[in-house]
């Protein structure tokens, strides 16, 4: 008996590897999450128990405890499971805390990576988060808090850094954002892509400055790209950077 922590990928169901969609196609139970694309879970078996542990942002609903009393559950009695995450289990997943508790109940654990929206959502608006003469490296992080932990970012060395920042789950957060990145230093022109439903049919792109982030609503799920990589497209012509703010006539546009 093993429970497999499988990486859904960034949305579009052709970028599933592999080893995951076989697993789905055999699998006992699929434990996932509320963004999983339903085109994914559309490919298990007619047999297959779906359990949807889906977190909703300002829901108490499936905790991380309730989460793993599930998956050690169905884990005792069915022979495969696979507890199916957006993106890769192991990039703001929790995979490592629950292989780590699956472990200690004596259950056998096997992760299949899958394509993290971090890299995923920039690759799709033609943004390499590295590239030589531009970016050397790549900072990714969320601005979802543990607040039982008390974790919090340092902004200060975000802004030091001088690497391409990717922040996840960072909608709701956006406008403050790019307020505390300015006040670390960082110049309020710098270059944002905002790309939202990335791979998938609804995809958006929008490109802006860190001075006009969040201006307008970023809608779920965005991935926030920040840096001097944001203003390159290498797929399309030189993409138009879109003002955002009081007076940016019609705001965010496709």
């Amino acid at each position: 008996m093993t429970v497999h922590l499988v990486g859904a990928g960034p949305g579009d169901p052709d970028l599933l590897t592999l080893r995951a969609e076989s697993l789905l196609a055999r699998a006992d139970v699929i434990v996932h999450d509320r963004l999983v694309d339903r085109r994914i879970l559309a490919s298990a078996a007619p047999w297959a128990e779906l359990v949807d542990v889906g977190k909703t942002p300002g829901s108490r609903r499936n905790s991380q405890a309730e989460i793993n009393a599930i998956l050690v559950d169905r884990g005792r009695r069915f022979e495969t499971v696979v507890r199916l995450k957006g993106g890769d289990p192991f990039v703001f997943g929790r995979g490592g805390e629950e292989a780590e508790h699956l472990r200690a109940c004596g259950l056998e654990v096997e992760v299949v990576p899958g394509i993290s929206s971090s890299i995923a959502a920039p690759a799709a608006a033609g943004i390499p988060v590295t590239m030589r003469g531009i970016a050397s490296g790549v900072t990714i992080v969320t601005a979802h808090q543990d607040a039982a932990n008390d974790r919090q970012l340092d902004w200060d060395a975000l802004a030091a850094a001088g690497t391409t920042l990717v922040v996840l789950m960072g909608a709701a957060r956006a406008r403050s954002i790019g307020q505390r990145l300015i006040a670390c230093g960082l110049s309020a022109a710098t270059p944002v892509a905002i790309v939202t439903a990335a791979t998938c049919g609804d995809e958006r792109i929008v490109r802006t400055t860190l001075e006009a982030l969040g201006h307008e609503p970023v809608r779920n799920p965005s991935t926030i790209i920040i840096g001097d990589v944001a203003a390159r497209d290498v797929l399309h012509d030189a993409p138009e950077l879109v003002a955002i703010g009081p007076d940016a006539g019609e705001g965010l546009t496709p």
